[in-house]
């Protein structure tokens, strides 16, 4: 969650911390629409290993995909020799350290392409914008616009938090299976930022639940006090993504919130558009 900084002064707090499979198409050589088939092949099985965890056996790809074994074999003996994918003892096939790289790029170009429409957030509501990703057990920071007040909220982007206590980190987890969040909330602990934090799996959960209902996600006091954020995830996004805006609870109020959750909704809609035209073919 941000800190509250004002014009003249910036106050920093430490760290505390897929696209839907294609469908495999018949024959080989270059697609109608211009794409080369053994690229979508590839690309298809490395989403379907991510969805699957990471690691996966040539049947479970060969079932899930429809495709032959001898062609995913042929497929993961390439994206190995890459560095793409290893092969595990176990013979199974997992994600290679390769995609890191890749992964880290993109998601700062994920930040890069969302500066305008949290720009557009920070016109409308006047309070600092941010986007924030899930990765692994922590929510990461990777755009902010912050507010034209001479108070306003300053989080650095690249800063990593347990996502408990922040309203990112809540909308983000509310897309998560309740298990799931129950074995992160075991890595993580729940520590207690301020008074107001959560530190109870069970209630938790709960607000999760509340969360899923209402469509947005609430930080009130619970990263720092006299801190509110209201937060949604950006639907269909690449990669789980969640924008929010931050300011003094003296500003964010529940009164003000009525106004600015369907502001904060719209340009999610408008921000998964985009990226979902950034990945169409020209």
């Amino acid at each position: 969650m941000p800190s509250i900084s004002s014009s003249s002064s910036v106050n920093t707090s430490p760290a505390t911390s897929g696209a839907a499979p294609g469908t495999a198409k018949a024959g080989g050589g270059a697609q109608g629409g211009g794409g080369v088939q053994s690229l979508e092949r590839a690309f298809d099985l490395l989403e379907r290993m991510a969805d699957a965890g990471g690691e996966v056996g040539l049947s479970e790809l060969s079932a899930s995909s429809g495709l032959p074994l001898p062609t995913i074999h042929r497929l993961m003996r390439t994206l190995v020799s890459c560095g793409y994918v290893r092969q595990q003892p176990n013979r199974r096939y997992a994600l290679g350290p390769r995609l890191i790289r890749l992964g880290e790029s993109a998601s700062r170009l994920l930040g890069t392409w969302a500066r305008p429409y949290l720009a557009q957030l920070v016109e409308a509501t006047g309070e600092t914008a941010n986007m924030a990703l899930l990765d692994g057990d922590e929510v990461v920071y990777v755009a902010q616009v912050p507010s034209r007040h001479s108070m306003r909220m300053f989080t650095e982007v690249g800063r990593r938090v347990l996502p408990h206590s922040t309203g990112v980190g809540k909308a983000l987890l509310a897309q998560v299976p309740s298990e799931e969040v129950r074995a992160l909330l075991g890595r993580t602990g729940m520590p207690a930022a301020t008074e107001r934090t959560i530190t109870e799996p069970d209630a938790f959960i709960a607000e999760l639940e509340r969360i899923r209902r209402a469509g947005y996600a609430v930080d009130d006091n619970e990263q720092e006090v006299g801190v509110r954020c209201l937060a949604v995830c950006v639907p269909d996004s690449p990669t789980a993504a969640a924008i929010s805006i931050s300011g003094p609870a003296g500003r964010v109020t529940e009164s003000a919130q009525d106004k600015i959750i369907p502001v904060l909704q719209d340009v999610a809609r408008q921000l998964s558009a985009a990226l979902a035209s950034t990945g169409s073919a020209s």
